[in-house]
């Protein structure tokens, strides 16, 4: 594959949906080519507006969190495995109000505590936090939405 076609065929992805540096990056290794022009197509893809970072952290916060209802720590866990740098990620997600959190889990927690089987009020909230925990809410937000 030629440098032009790995272009094209990038740009015309990037067209139809976001997608960062790393997934662009992925691609190219995959299709074998070398580090230079892997290096040269990312750049003309940023230049040209097709590849922007934060641009792709923003949707992919806002999907992740009304989505999938993932917390925050999942989020940036997710923002990390596709090397998102740490400044964008952590801006980003600063921008979503404490409020967000607690408006995605309260329900959730309402939902799994109808199907949790537990001996006593402790054991159902332990179990309701280790929940919100695997979805990357804190164990402060869980307690917090633990008031049913």
């Amino acid at each position: 594959m030629t440098e032009e076609q790995a272009y094209q065929k990038l740009s015309a992805l990037c067209a139809r949906a976001e997608h960062c540096t790393y997934e662009m990056d992925e691609k190219m290794r995959r299709w074998e080519l070398p580090s230079d022009v892997r290096e040269r197509v990312v750049k003309r893809l940023t230049d040209e507006k097709f590849i922007d970072d934060e641009r792709y952290c923003r949707f992919f916060v806002r999907d992740k969190i009304r989505q999938n209802k993932w917390g925050r720590r999942k989020v940036e866990q997710a923002l990390y495995m596709k090397r998102i740098p740490a400044e964008i990620s952590g801006r980003v997600l600063d921008e979503v109000s404490p409020e967000t959190y607690t408006e995605i889990l309260r329900p959730l927690l309402r939902a799994k505590a109808g199907g949790v089987k537990a001996g006593s009020r402790y054991e159902l909230e332990c179990k309701l936090i280790r929940f919100a925990v695997g979805r990357g809410f804190s164990v402060e937000e869980a307690r917090e939405c633990l008031d049913f």
